[in-house]
C-alpha cells in the first residue's frame, strides 16, 4: 500500500455536481491544496433519465457550477458555451433553462479541467489519527491501494434510488426505478403496457416520453398517492425561501417542527415542472379528438401497498384509494417507480464515528456551517442536509452558496462573498410593538 506524504486541506469523496462545484471554484485558491476521489469511470449525471428534450427546472446562471459564487470563474456554464461554440445559438434559443443533456456535458467539459478530480478511484476507509484524516483509496483499474491524508473531509457521495421497504427487487422482474428507465425503454415497451408509482418531475417526464407510444397500442398507467399532479411551485416571492435568510430561520427551529414544515412543503421540490403537466394534458386531449381510445390511465389518491408476481399479468399491484379507503388490485407486466432518492450514509464513515454529531434519530447533526463533527469546523456535507436546513438542500442552486461557505472556512478568510440577506419578506418574527 502506497502512502501520499503530501497532506491535503481538504479531501472531498464523491464528485457529483455539488463536489465538483467545489473544485471548479477551488481551481483559482492557489493557498487550498484539495483532491476529489469518485469511483464511477467518469462523471455521467443520472444517465437513465437523459432524455432528449428534459431541462433543468431552475435557470443555469443557478444551476452551474460556480456563477452564483463567481459570476466570473472560467468554469461558468456561458464560458462554457462561449468555448465550444454554442454562445449565440444558446442566445438565439431565449430560454434559461439548459438541457439536462448540454448540463451533463457541460460538467464533463469543467471535469476535464481539473485536475484534482480523480475517477475510478474508490474510497474504503477513513480514519482519524494524528490530527488528520487518513482516507484509504483503492484504484479500481489497478488494484493499488493508497493512504492520502487532510485537514478536512467533504462528504459529496450524493444520493441513491430509494424503493419502499416492501419491494424486493430480485422476486419482481419487471420493477424498474426512474433512474433506470433508458436502459430498460426497448424491454418496457416489449411487455406492452408500463404502471408508474409517483407523481414527481422524473413520473412525468417517463410520462411525457411514453405517450406517442400508445398510439401504437402500448398502455400506460399513472398513480400517484397525491390527492392531484401537482406542479412544482415556482412564483417569485415563494422563490425567496430558497434564501439564507430561510436557511437561517428553517434551521434555528426545533427538529419535530422542522419535520412537520417540510411535510407540508412537497410542492416547493417535488412537483412537476409547470410547462411539462400542461405538455401531457394537451399531448392527451390531441390523441382524444374524435373519440379516439387513449390508453392512458391518471389515478391520484392510490397508495400502493405491495407488488406481487403474477403468473398471467406478470406483477398484481395493491393499492389503497386514500380518500376512500378502498382496496383494489391492478395488474401490469411493467411498474415504474418514481419514488425518489435518499441519503446513504457511506460505509467508509464507520471508522469516524467517534467524531460525528448525531441527533436522536441518529441522523447527523448537520452545524449551520454545513459540518457534522464535533469541532464543527472539519466533516463538510452536501446534500446530506434536509433534515437540518431545509427542502432546498438538494437544489443544484444551493451548490455555490454552500461552497462558498465550505471554501471560507477551510481558507481561513472570505474567498467568495456570502449573501447574508437577498428577500424581501420577513420570515421570522420582527420586532413587535407592545401596545397597552
Amino acid at each position: 500500500m502506497n502512502h501520499s506524504k503530501q497532506v491535503y486541506h481538504l479531501i472531498g469523496i464523491g464528485i457529483g455536481p455539488f463536489n465538483l462545484g467545489l473544485a471548479a471554484l477551488l481551481q483559482p485558491v492557489s493557498t487550498v491544496k484539495a483532491i476529489f476521489f469518485d469511483q464511477a469511470d467518469g462523471f455521467d449525471w443520472h444517465p437513465g433519465l437523459m432524455l432528449g428534450n428534459a431541462t433543468l427546472q431552475t435557470p443555469f446562471m443557478g444551476t452551474d457550477l460556480v456563477t452564483m459564487a463567481d459570476p466570473t470563474s472560467r468554469f461558468s456554464f456561458l464560458n462554457f458555451l462561449k468555448e465550444t461554440g454554442r454562445l449565440y445559438p444558446f442566445f438565439i434559443r431565449e430560454n434559461f433553462y439548459m438541457l439536462r443533456r448540454e448540463y451533463n456535458v457541460y460538467c464533463q467539459w469543467a471535469v476535464q479541467q481539473l485536475n484534482s478530480c480523480r475517477f475510478a478511484h474508490k474510497v474504503t476507509a477513513v480514519a482519524y489519527r494524528d490530527g488528520l484524516y487518513e482516507v484509504t483509496v483503492l484504484h479500481r483499474h489497478t488494484g493499488q491501494a493508497t493512504v492520502y491524508y487532510a485537514e478536512r473531509l467533504v462528504l459529496g457521495t450524493g444520493t441513491q434510488p430509494h424503493l419502499p421497504a416492501f419491494i424486493d427487487r430480485a422476486a419482481l422482474p419487471g420493477v424498474f426505478h426512474t433512474s433506470e428507465y433508458l436502459p430498460n425503454k426497448a424491454d418496457i415497451l416489449d411487455r406492452g403496457a408500463l404502471t408508474i408509482i409517483g407523481s414527481g418531475q422524473s413520473a412525468a417526464e417517463v410520462c411525457h416520453d411514453l405517450l406517442p407510444e400508445t398510439r401504437q397500442g402500448f398502455h400506460l398507467h399513472w398513480f400517484t398517492r397525491s390527492d392531484r399532479f401537482f406542479p412544482m411551485e415556482y412564483s417569485k416571492l415563494t422563490l425567496e425561501l430558497t434564501s439564507p435568510e430561510y436557511v437561517d430561520y428553517f434551521y434555528n427551529m426545533p427538529p419535530e417542527r422542522r419535520r412537520k414544515i417540510l411535510s407540508a412543503q412537497n410542492t416547493l421540490f417535488k412537483g412537476i415542472n409547470y410547462d411539462l403537466i400542461n405538455d401531457i394534458f394537451d399531448a392527451l386531449y390531441e390523441m382524444s379528438v374524435g373519440g379516439q381510445p387513449v390508453n392512458v390511465q391518471l389515478r391520484a389518491n392510490c397508495e400502493l401497498k405491495a407488488i406481487r408476481p403474477d403468473a398471467l399479468h406478470g406483477l398484481c399491484l395493491d393499492f389503497t384509494q386514500v380518500q376512500q379507503q378502498q382496496d383494489f388490485v391492478h395488474q401490469s407486466p411493467a411498474v415504474m417507480l418514481a419514488t425518489g432518492y435518499r441519503y446513504n450514509e457511506p460505509v467508509f464513515l464507520s471508522g469516524l464515528e467517534d467524531r460525528i454529531c448525531r441527533n436522536a434519530d441518529g441522523q447527523f447533526d448537520v452545524h449551520r456551517n454545513y459540518t457534522i463533527d464535533i469541532n464543527a469546523s472539519e466533516i463538510f456535507v452536501q446534500n446530506a442536509e434536509l433534515h437540518t436546513h431545509g427542502f432546498v438542500t438538494p437544489d443544484l442552486g444551493m451548490g455555490a452558496y454552500r461552497n462558498s461557505w465550505i471554501i471560507n472556512a477551510v481558507a481561513g478568510r472570505e474567498v467568495y462573498k456570502i449573501e447574508e440577506r437577498i428577500a424581501y419578506q420577513e420570515f421570522g418574527c420582527a420586532d413587535v410593538l407592545m401596545c397597552g
